[in-house]
């Protein structure tokens, strides 16, 4: 049975350990055109950020990074293996997130989305986050003959509803 075949509830968050690093690269690989290496999730884990994945005992289908300090969280990535988006899990993932910063005394939370990503948007669009600026030529890019995308800077209030 293919994994996009698989029953949907035996997914789970957990906090992201340095042993999952390889299958939560193999996802960026396959999910972005400038996917985070190794080394950046290590830094993150180090730095005490919060790692969360969304996984089962064969495979991690999603992973999200967040920083939270002094009243605010910044979400840094979050993604969903392309076999399993649209179905749920990064809202749930997103959610997870959300609620411990929020928990962690965050008041507000701040992302940057790129210009072109339209699934992410509508995500985070209707998770009541609205868009507060722009940041020009913020992603590298090999789309574009500037080699650079902008980004969107979105920003929502906590808690969630």
């Amino acid at each position: 049975m293919q994994s996009s075949q698989r029953p949907t509830d035996d997914f789970f968050a957990r906090t992201m350990r340095a042993s999952d690093l390889d299958l939560v690269v193999k996802n960026e690989i396959v999910a972005y055109e400038h996917p985070w290496n190794k080394r950046i999730f290590v830094d993150c884990l180090r730095a005490g950020y919060q790692c969360w994945v969304l996984a089962n005992r064969r495979e991690i289908v999603a992973h999200g990074v967040m920083s939270v300090a002094i009243g605010e969280c910044h979400l840094l990535t979050l993604c969903v293996n392309p076999d399993f988006q649209r179905r749920g899990y990064g809202r749930k993932l997103f959610n997870l997130l959300l609620d411990r910063a929020y928990k962690m005394e965050a008041e507000v939370c701040v992302l940057e989305v790129r210009h072109s990503n339209e699934g992410a948007i509508e995500l985070y669009k209707s998770m009541g986050f609205s868009q507060i600026g722009e940041r020009k030529n913020y992603y590298p890019s090999a789309s574009n003959n500037a080699g650079r995308e902008d980004a969107l800077i979105l920003s929502r209030s906590l808690p969630l509803p």
